[in-house]
């Protein structure tokens, strides 16, 4: 019996050791991966800067542009503030993933009644760009819509003075370059973004703006790791350029979005979506 403990005993104890020396393996395999994955963060940190850097240069000059449209509905300029509204939003639209990041504002900027009646509003408690987008093309008026205009400024100022305090990360980039592609591919391609205005195009191409300069503030990275993939991007983005190049104007202008046919709307889709799916593959240089 007193072998028979002892062995047991032996036993016990090897299994135990075993599980030690398991243990601190495992430990000293997950600080590698947390060295790894904190020395591929670093150097991403000028990439970092550059994007928030973009994006504070976009909120800049969405808050002037955003000025002058607010001037133009109360001084009752309907023509004018038909003229700014499309352009001015593509600075909102291009910086749209750290815009999204205040869960208040970007709604109150840019919001669809249709939005608003998904969460059980009305049309009293609709605000910002659409608004107004109703009040031009829908009303064709200004007159009522002073308070809606001075709002849409003050949260276009806050939204900007906000953007200083976001922490912006590589994984915040990938997803959001995504992300405005599945905004275009799944929901405005349909023309539910500027049912009023049909300015449809204006959006399209500045959510294609800002997923580019992300691409093309990683592409160094990119390149380094997956050539292929990077040649892959440059590619698939100058064939939705070129493709939405087709709906301009002489004047530099996008057509109404009215003027496109179903066949234009399905290769428009194919196009981004093409585009995504090598995009999604961005998070490679995170591994």
């Amino acid at each position: 019996m007193k072998a028979k403990s002892l062995l047991a005993i032996l036993l016990a104890s090897g299994v135990v050791m075993a599980g030690c020396g398991n243990s601190e393996d495992d430990t000293k395999k997950e600080s590698t991966k947390t060295e790894q994955a904190a020395t591929s963060t670093t150097k991403l940190d000028k990439e970092v800067k550059a994007y928030k850097e973009f994006a504070l240069e976009q909120l800049d000059q969405f808050t002037i542009e955003t000025e002058k449209f607010v001037t133009a509905i109360k001084d009752g300029d309907i023509e004018k503030a038909k003229e700014i509204y499309p352009t001015a939003r593509m600075y909102f639209e291009r910086s749209e993933p750290i815009a999204e990041s205040f869960g208040d504002l970007d709604p109150a900027i840019d919001a669809r009644l249709a939005d608003l009646k998904e969460e059980g509003q009305s049309m009293e408690d609709w605000t910002g760009y659409h608004k107004l987008e109703y009040a031009l093309w829908e009303k064709n008026t200004t007159k009522g819509y002073e308070e809606t205009a001075d709002k849409l400024l003050a949260d276009t100022k806050e939204l900007r003075a906000r953007v200083e305090t976001v922490d912006v990360t590589p994984d915040m980039m990938i997803t959001g370059a995504v992300d405005l592609l599945n905004e275009v591919s799944t929901s405005k391609i349909s023309g539910e973004e500027d049912i009023y205005s049909h300015t449809d195009l204006y959006d399209f191409k500045a959510n294609i703006e800002g997923a580019e300069k992300i691409f093309e503030i990683l592409e160094p990275s990119i390149t380094e790791k997956d050539q292929a993939l990077a040649d892959n991007l440059t590619d698939k983005f100058k064939k939705v350029n070129d493709l939405l190049d087709q709906y301009k104007t002489k004047d530099g202008d996008y057509v109404s979005y009215t003027e496109l046919t179903d066949a234009n709307t399905k290769e428009l889709s194919e196009a981004v979506n093409a585009l995504g799916e090598p995009l999604s593959q961005m998070g490679t240089i995170l591994e």
